[in-house]
Parts: structure tokens; C-alpha cells; sequence
């Protein structure tokens, strides 16, 4: 009998949970839209060059991994970048440009360089825990070509407007998992 009151308690918890996690996305959906809709009526005024932009001081620059960092800090690190810090790992999935060769130093560089390109070229755009550096050598080959600060399209919207659900639902997901092995 308590087994019973114990899971349907657990049940409504987990409601609960699940209802918070959707109510707080829709504040912060609302919120970002409001202030996309400010933004598209308010002049932007563009620093000349960007603060923390180390292309125009010493030439182009990328961020690639510490061939020496733990696999796990760089795993955690690629997953980061690829999950909420909204990196375009497109290239480095089966089939894509830069998924051979199919090591986890190669798809991190690719992942946090993507992220460091995105995010004005600034050292702390390329630390990820320790596990990145910049270079001044370009990492590309082959057919991958690791973006620079200019080849990223600027006119094209953010990845992250499109795939801001899908990190919610991750983060209800992992909240769940958790919430479950407890």
C-alpha cells in the first residue's frame, strides 16, 4: 500500500517539475521575443573592431583542443559546446565534412572553434575548462574547412533561436533522469 501512495506522490512531483520547467520557458520565450522585437527597432552601433576580437590584432585566428586534455573534460567540453553553448557541430556528425578523422581532440577543435568564431573571437570564448588554445595556424584540411570570424554569415538568424526548445527539453530530460535514480 505505501508503495503505491509513494510512486503516485513521486508522480505529482514529477508533474509538478515538468509543469515549472514549461511555465519557465514560456516566461523566457516571451521575453526573448519581446526583446528581439526592441532589438530590431533599436540602432546598433558596432565597435570598430570588436572588443576581445583577436583577428584584427594579430591576424586570423582559431580555437582548437588541448591535444593533452583529459577525454573527459574534453567530452564534457564538446558536449557543451554542441548542447547549450549552441556551437554548429553539423560538420562533425556521420557523414559530415569534418567527422573523419573520427576522434574526439579533431571533433572538439571543430566544435570549439565553431563557438569561439561565433563569440567575438575573445580568449574566454576558446577555454572550455582549460581543454582549448588559440592558434594562429588554421586547422583546416581536406574538405573541412574551420570557420574565421568573417566566413560565419552574420545575416543568416542564431542557431540558438531554433534550437532553444530542444535545450529545454534536454534540460527537462536530464532533470528527470536525475530526479528518477534519486
Amino acid at each position: 500500500m505505501c508503495d503505491v501512495i509513494q510512486v503516485t506522490m513521486r508522480e505529482k512531483i514529477l508533474a509538478l517539475h515538468c509543469l515549472l520547467l514549461l511555465k519557465c520557458y514560456l516566461v523566457y520565450a516571451k521575453e526573448t521575443m519581446v526583446q528581439e522585437k526592441a532589438d530590431a527597432t533599436t540602432p546598433l552601433t558596432t565597435l570598430s573592431p570588436p572588443e576581445g576580437n583577436t583577428t584584427f590584432l594579430g591576424g586570423t585566428t582559431w580555437c582548437v583542443a588541448h591535444s593533452g586534455a583529459s577525454q573527459i573534460d574534453l567530452q564534457n567540453a564538446l558536449d557543451w559546446a554542441c548542447g547549450l553553448g549552441t556551437a554548429d557541430c553539423s560538420a562533425i556528425q556521420k557523414d559530415g565534412a569534418c567527422y573523419e578523422p573520427d576522434n574526439l581532440v579533431s571533433h572538439a577543435s571543430y566544435a570549439f572553434n565553431n563557438y569561439y568564431q561565433q563569440n567575438g573571437n575573445s580568449d574566454i570564448a576558446c577555454n572550455f575548462g582549460g581543454t582549448a588554445t588559440v592558434t594562429n595556424n588554421d586547422p583546416s584540411y581536406g574538405k573541412c574547412f574551420y570557420s574565421t570570424s568573417g566566413s560565419i554569415d552574420s545575416s543568416a538568424p542564431p542557431s540558438h533561436k531554433y534550437r532553444l526548445s530542444t535545450i529545454w527539453l534536454k534540460l527537462a530530460g536530464t532533470l528527470l533522469l536525475l530526479y528518477l535514480r534519486s
